[in-house]
Order: C-alpha cells, then sequence, then structure tokens
C-alpha cells in the first residue's frame, strides 16, 4: 500500500511539476510574433483571483488534514488497546473512526463546492476557459487538483464504511494511514497550487 501510494503520489508530482514548468514558459515567454507589426506580442492577460474565496477554501482544506489526522490517531489508539481486548473478564469500548472521517469528508466536499464558486466568480469576471493565455491553466490547475481530491474523497468513504463495520483493524489500519497521507499531500499541494497562480498571475 505504502508503494502504491508512493507512486501515485510520484505521478501526481510530476504531473504538477510539468503544469508549473509550462505555466512559467508561458509566463515569462516572449510571445507571439506579430507580422504586421514585427514585435513579438505577449498574451498573458493579468487576472485577479478571487482570493478572499480561494483563502477560506484553503482554510476548510487545512482543516479536514487536522480531522483525518484525528481519525487516524484515533484508530492507532485501537490498535495499541487491541491485545487487552482479548484479556478474559476486559472489556473496552470500542472507539469508532466514522465521525473523525465524516467531517473530513464534509470538509472535503466543501472545498469543492468553494472551488466551483471560485470558478464562477472569475468567469462573472469575464475569465473563462478560452479567454486568453492565464485561463486555462487556472481551470487546468484547480481542475487537476480536484479530480485528485475526489479520488482521495472516494478512499475516505471507503476508509468510513469498513470503519463502520468493523473489518480487520490492520486492513483498516492500512486504508486509513494511506487516505490520511494522500489527504495530506492534498492539502500541501493545494497551498502550491494557490501559491503558483497569485504570485505568478
Amino acid at each position: 500500500a505504502r508503494l502504491g501510494l508512493l507512486l501515485a503520489l510520484s505521478s501526481i508530482s510530476i504531473l504538477f511539476v510539468t503544469m508549473t514548468v509550462v505555466f512559467m514558459l508561458l509566463r515569462h515567454g516572449s510571445g507571439v510574433f506579430d507580422l504586421r507589426s514585427g514585435y513579438y506580442v505577449r498574451q498573458w492577460v493579468p487576472f485577479e483571483l478571487p482570493v478572499r474565496l480561494l483563502l477560506l477554501n484553503t482554510f476548510v482544506l487545512l482543516a479536514s488534514s487536522i480531522t483525518i489526522e484525528f481519525a487516524r490517531r484515533s484508530l492507532a489508539r485501537e490498535m495499541v488497546l487491541e491485545p487487552v481486548r482479548s484479556i478474559p473478564g476486559i472489556t473496552l469500548d470500542r472507539e469508532r473512526g466514522i465521525p473523525w472521517l465524516g467531517i473530513t469528508i464534509a470538509f472535503g466536499l466543501l472545498f469543492l463546492l468553494g472551488q466551483w464558486a471560485a470558478w464562477r466568480a472569475l468567469q462573472g469576471r469575464g475569465f473563462h476557459m478560452f479567454t486568453g493565455v492565464p485561463s486555462p491553466f487556472f481551470y487546468i490547475l484547480t481542475g487537476a487538483h480536484a479530480i485528485h481530491l475526489i479520488v482521495g474523497l472516494l478512499v475516505l468513504s471507503y476508509a468510513g464504511v469498513i470503519s463502520w463495520w468493523h473489518r480487520n483493524i490492520q486492513q483498516r489500519r492500512i486504508v486509513i494511514e494511506t487516505a490520511a497521507w494522500y489527504w495530506h499531500f492534498m492539502g500541501a499541494l493545494w497551498v502550491y497550487v494557490f501559491a503558483l497562480l497569485q504570485f505568478g498571475r
């Protein structure tokens, strides 16, 4: 599972590094040669991001990293207590990771809703997918991140189901730890994407 996660995160990193290189080349490139004027004309059109909305989305996603960490640590405590439960005469209540996972999923959905609102706000300012050179990159970068976040939400949902049904604790640990590290990576990746768009626009 860890090797698979490492390969997945490496692939995602390569994808975003590639998009960053193209973004910066177009941002600082010389432009397109205009035959009529005889000069290079820059195609880059500066645009204003809905910064407040994107900052709120960032806060929501970072908060979800805290809640998934609580879910992971809750399961770690349960694993420590698991051998004690096998002792005759000792009864311990089982902690359910589902509340923290449920909150994390809710935060993830709220983040996606906020991203959709950011798209709408940018479109309201006249920046659509094919308005100018920078516009597609906003939609491509945020859209690619959103797709990978949806994958994370599916994994979190699966983790919630197996936690609810008390599957083998080792299986639950693998799924929740994998989901947690993936989710933390998505949070860090969003901070990077946001910074790139804000300072490179």
